[in-house]
């Protein structure tokens, strides 16, 4: 599998190499446009011969059929990656492979059984979490949504999902204002974290800050929730400063009320370059006339993902909490 994503990646590196050079854009512009070549096969009109024989020479060299969607989902990811690197803005991020296979695994745990449902990214950013969410529940039929509001991002999003040969519907808009969507089973999310400018949107919320700019991380926890069914499930990363900030306690108050906590689980140190970035899943789940809060909640610090031992244990231990605890 390693081999098949290099060279996958190496062939989308090279095409938008082509068209970087040719085009004079940006390398994540090119990637788009390569991604897009490789999915539709269609050569684009008018091109200097020269160039038109080089992306023809490209096209000749894979095709995409030969490739398993895992693979394709990562050597992208790798060529995002690639072209991200430098990029100083936050929501220029992609999730780690391993927060998503595991985020991917808990959502089997509590989605168990259910043979269709709806899933939701808010703040889909170029749809990796969420295709690695999808690609592990097998047998199950899943309407899925994602929201972005950066045009860049969201095109990568709609070529990853071409390529994934999955069928997502995306909205194209700042996710904190009112979203055409009825509300959906199971949320996931990689939150954005820090301000969010817009005080006039802000101030329809609950979690709105009292002064100043309100957390955008706690404006889309209330947002995740006001979207998600009656005793459905949010899977959400978080900063682990969560209940630390001076808005916890409207935070927890507003919890209280509308959601059962079921687990939170920090992410190991080791992933993050400053401990002030590190992030935990954070799971909820949304009241409901049944629901009620589990036995105990879910805490853990996870181990390295690198040390299969220590993870070993931790799913061990997970699965203890879903027969005796939930």
């Amino acid at each position: 599998m390693e081999e098949q994503i290099e060279q996958l990646f190496q062939w989308i590196d090279q095409t938008a190499t082509i068209i970087e050079q040719e085009e004079n854009v940006p390398y994540l512009e090119a990637v788009i446009a390569a991604s897009q070549l490789l999915f539709d096969r269609e050569m684009p009109d008018d091109l200097e011969p020269s160039y038109d024989k080089s992306l023809k020479d490209q096209l000749g060299k894979v095709h995409l059929k030969d490739f398993e969607m895992e693979v394709r989902r990562k050597a992208m990811q790798l060529a995002i990656l690639k072209g991200m690197k430098g990029a100083t803005q936050q929501h220029h991020y992609i999730t780690p492979d391993t927060v998503g296979m595991f985020m991917g695994y808990l959502v089997q745990k509590f989605m168990q059984g259910e043979k269709s449902y709806r899933m939701f990214d808010p703040a889909c950013g170029t749809s990796n979490l969420l295709l690695a969410v999808l690609n592990q529940q097998k047998g199950t039929e899943i309407a899925a949504f994602g929201s972005e509001v950066d045009a860049t991002l969201m095109r990568l999003a709609f070529n990853n999902t071409n390529l994934q040969e999955r069928h997502v519907e995306y909205f194209h808009q700042d996710s904190l204002k009112p979203i055409l969507l009825e509300p959906v089973d199971v949320v996931i999310s990689d939150l954005p974290v820090g301000y969010y400018p817009d005080d006039e949107t802000a101030s329809g919320y609950d979690l709105k800050a009292e002064e100043d700019h309100s957390f955008a991380h706690h404006l889309f926890i209330e947002q995740s929730l006001k979207y998600t069914k009656e005793a459905g499930y949010l899977f959400l990363t978080v900063p682990s400063f969560l209940f630390e900030s001076e808005q916890k306690e409207q935070l927890q108050s507003f919890l209280k009320e509308n959601a059962h906590i079921v687990g939170l689980l920090e992410l190991p140190e080791s992933m993050f370059k400053n401990k002030q970035h590190q992030k935990s899943i954070f799971i909820l789940q949304k009241k409901g006339t049944e629901t009620k809060d589990p036995k105990k909640v879910m805490l853990a610090e996870l181990p390295s993902f690198k040390d299969a031992h220590a993870m070993n244990g931790m799913l061990e231990q997970i699965n203890e909490w879903f027969k005796n605890d939930r």
